[in-house]
């Protein structure tokens, strides 16, 4: 058998690094038993397969075979996708934050045999350079302090893991509108006003904050709120993060206009933009946001379905050696494509100039173009670009399975399909829904991750959360029971197998591997949190259900995270977001509605902000519902938001002004 034990592994990132000389293995307890009997300290490398700088460090050190021998000598190497394993790569990147270090990708820990870290970095270059020793010179320094300073390593890792566990998530407290308020006004204030998003750079997309924004502006009227979530959104559609020939969007960009991505494509950046993009077009009516929904889907539907119907992680930033290169334009190429004419309309439109807008070369973007495009002209320009470009050597695509991203997407094209009135939409997310189901469900818990027969189980908080929410979506648009059902049971695995002392969630199973602490799954990343995802769903199941058992967890999940949202803001939007669906979000329920005029006008407002059960007879509706008294007199609505319900309204045209009204703690009825 080969040293490098990562040739069997499903893992496409994993399988990158198979044919390094470093004698790889899988985080596993074959590894850590290894680690024992050698008594060599760990090197943990963590990455995932679309990241740039996880292949500089691959292609300098890895694959040299004079460095391989000195981590070979000195180390267990273990390489792991942090996309598989999201538990490993919180506790450790919790650890290098604890060590006062930023975190980033690829992280590089160094463990004790049992796993405790004792120190790490990010990426490391090969040779020492402005006052940074080389890879090498860490590797031979670490494993002679972890041999000769054994006290000092003792106390750095009793003062890590002092630091990053047993954790909490604060003290129980309560937040009010008046606090949300607070916190929108706070942040308006770090909104870039000319380039929208947060200023400064890198920029990145942070979907959670300008969904805040959007529930500040409806909930309290002010229209600068919304302004900055339209502007953010409008900016990130015309700037290069977006594909303009494509499709889809880029992970961030790393000036501050939008204009040069960070070229991977995440399958969760997508999904959470799809839903911002239907709530910018239900908000404003602007053509721009359906068309970059319309092309986001057209990506994710040629280039992420995977067969069976689930939808693949992730697409590299490099092809062929280099970051972006199958994206970017020279005017040569434009013109080789389009001809001399339509070649310079192109370009003018989308700034390919002679001597490129970013480093040489030209990323297509609408940034600096004032003039509404002519889609007439230029899709058929588009379209003839993209094929030229499928000539090209493509990124890497990253096919694995993760069941908690998928849940995002499905989720996200549900809701769109109902704003667009695109029924195929909804065809797509069913059939990811059910792949995802039948592939990683055993009973009623979830895998996280699978690929060609291969899964990680028990999955994790967020992938039973996610998937949840995504039933719930789809319920909404579909109307079918058992989406409420299948609802119901991952929420009953999820309180039992998850739930921390204090009413949290931990990321991992209570019956699932031990770490060096078990973290907790309270703090927004690149996706939302799971107690974000999961209060969404608990929210929504209360109104849908009528069950007071769901209202009663979701404040407790609340009251858990309120101290850790307002000392941590920007970790806890997600929480915060949830806060104001249960303090102001719409709960409408529609009685006899069989023309359904009512129910189109409620699903007419922002889906984001509302959740509507329409049924035949009151009836249908709980025993404790005040709508129950609805059983007479034709087709009506009741619309209630924070405990305070509206008078019964028979003309959709009234439904609104009643549902605005509500929203904003106005005591008015029209």
């Amino acid at each position: 058998m080969s040293k490098n034990r990562l040739a069997d592994q499903t893992s496409p990132y994993l399988r990158q690094h198979a044919d390094n000389p470093v004698h790889w293995w899988p985080w596993s307890p074959d590894a850590l038993e290894e680690a024992r009997r050698t008594g060599k300290p760990i090197l943990l490398s963590v990455g995932y397969a679309a990241c740039h700088w996880c292949h500089v460090m691959a292609h300098e050190s890895f694959e040299n075979a004079a460095t391989a021998e000195v981590m070979n000598e000195l180390y267990v190497n273990i390489k792991v996708d942090r996309e598989e394993r999201p538990d490993v790569d919180q506790v450790y990147m919790s650890a290098l934050h604890a060590m006062g270090q930023q975190g980033g990708w690829p992280l590089t820990m160094f463990l004790t045999p049992d796993g405790a870290p004792f120190f790490g970095g990010t990426y490391f270059p090969h040779r020492s350079a402005y006052g940074r020793p080389g890879f090498t010179e860490v590797l031979q320094g670490i494993a002679q302090a972890y041999r000769d300073r054994g006290e000092e390593v003792t106390k750095t890792i009793n003062a890590i893991l002092e630091r990053i566990g047993p954790q909490s998530t604060g003290h129980a407290m309560d937040l009010t509108r008046a606090d949300l308020d607070t916190v929108a006004n706070q942040l308006a204030g770090v909104m870039d006003p000319i380039h929208g998003g947060m200023k400064g750079a890198p920029k990145f997309p942070n979907t959670p904050l300008l969904e805040f924004l959007w529930r500040a502006g409806d909930r309290t009227g002010e229209p600068r709120y919304s302004d900055h979530f339209l502007h953010s959104l409008s900016r990130i559609c015309q700037g290069g993060i977006y594909d303009h020939v494509g499709g889809g969007f880029a992970r961030y960009s790393v000036d501050e206009q939008w204009l040069a991505p960070h070229f991977e494509k995440m399958l969760y950046d997508n999904a959470q933009l799809l839903e911002l993009l239907a709530l910018a077009f239900q908000s404003s009516g602007d053509d721009l946001f359906r068309r970059r929904a319309e092309e986001t889907v057209g990506w994710l539907s040629r280039e992420m379905v995977v067969p069976g119907g689930g939808f693949a992680s992730s697409l590299d930033a490099d092809s062929e050696g280099h970051e972006g290169k199958f994206y970017i334009w020279t005017r040569t190429d434009v013109d080789a494509v389009l001809g001399p004419e339509d070649g310079a309309a192109f370009s003018a439109a989308y700034d390919i100039t002679p001597d490129g807008n970013w480093e040489g070369v030209s990323i297509p973007n609408r940034l600096r173009v004032e003039t509404d495009l002519d889609e007439a002209r230029f899709a058929p320009l588009r379209t003839k670009l993209l094929d030229a470009r499928a000539k090209r050597v493509r990124p890497g695509l990253d096919d694995k399975i993760l069941t908690d991203w998928n849940g995002l997407m499905i989720a996200a094209l549900a809701r769109a399909s109902s704003v667009f009135q695109r029924p195929d939409w909804l065809v797509l997310a069913r059939t990811a829904f059910d792949f995802v189901s039948r592939e990683t469900g055993r009973g009623d818990r979830l895998g996280h991750s699978f690929r060609d027969g291969h899964m990680i189980y028990p999955g994790f908080a967020s992938d039973l959360a996610s998937m949840t929410r995504a039933a719930l979506a789809l319920f909404e648009v579909s109307g079918e029971a058992d989406y409420i059902a299948q609802a119901e049971k991952w929420m009953a695995a999820l309180d039992r197998h998850y739930s921390t002392p204090d009413g949290g969630l931990f990321l991992t199973a209570d019956d699932g591997e031990s770490l060096a602490v078990r973290p907790l799954a309270s703090r927004d990343e690149a996706v939302p949190s799971a107690a974000g995802l999961a209060l969404d769903a608990l929210l929504k199941l209360a109104v849908l259900t009528g069950k007071e058992s769901y209202t009663a967890r979701a404040d407790t999940l609340i009251r858990s995270l309120a101290g850790s949202a307002a000392r941590d803001v920007f970790g806890h939007l997600s929480i915060l977001n949830g806060l104001d669906t249960r303090l102001a979000g719409l709960e409408i329920a529609i009685v006899g509605d069989a023309s359904g005029a009512l129910t189109a006008a409620a699903k007419d407002l922002p889906f984001i902000a509302r959740t509507v059960n329409a049924v035949k007879n009151a009836e249908a509706l709980p025993d404790n519902h005040p709508a129950r008294n609805l059983a007479d007199g034709g087709p009506r609505a009741l619309v209630c938001a924070g405990n305070v319900c509206g008078l019964p309204i028979a003309e959709p045209d009234a439904l609104a002004a009643n549902a605005n009204a509500l929203r904003r703690g106005e005591a008015r009825f029209a």
